[in-house]
């Protein structure tokens, strides 16, 4: 029997963490790649802005000694950050249905991160969770 081999092609597909990554969960937290707070900057806290016209969060690297700072924590193993944002979700009503994770991200010319809820999708991996344990989504960012 002759061997038929095809080569298989890379393709345009990314990693998950090699692409610019975010999620917000029922908890407030925003949860961010290693790639994506390099990009930011890496600041030490963000200053969060909501844009209630266009349903979109803003996050504007700060100092954590300036008014409003919102502290950037770790998450994770791989370089991941947090920021603790549940007042957003109490202060201007946003129901989550379960983890979303922006699609596009966007930095405007002011280096503000944009994360449009208008195209947030339910994370792949809560639908997964909540699959394997019945419900609620893990919470994998303790601290």
């Amino acid at each position: 029997m002759r061997p038929n081999w095809k080569e298989l092609p890379v393709g345009d597909v990314v990693g998950q963490w090699a692409a610019h990554y975010v999620t917000l969960n029922r908890k407030g937290q925003i949860v961010m790649s290693r790639k994506t707070y390099r990009r930011a900057g890496e600041p030490e806290a963000f200053n969060i802005l909501f844009d209630d016209v266009n349903n979109r969060i803003g996050l504007k690297p700060t100092r954590l000694s300036m008014k409003n700072a919102y502290r950037v924590a770790p998450c994770g193993r791989h370089g991941g950050k947090m920021v603790r944002a549940y007042r957003l979700l109490t202060e201007y009503n946003i129901d989550l249905p379960a983890t979303v994770q922006f699609q596009n991200i966007e930095f405007d010319e002011g280096d503000v991160m944009i994360l449009d809820l208008r195209t947030a999708k339910v994370s792949a991996r809560a639908k997964t969770t909540a699959r394997r344990q019945g419900g609620g989504a893990a919470n994998l960012c303790q601290s």
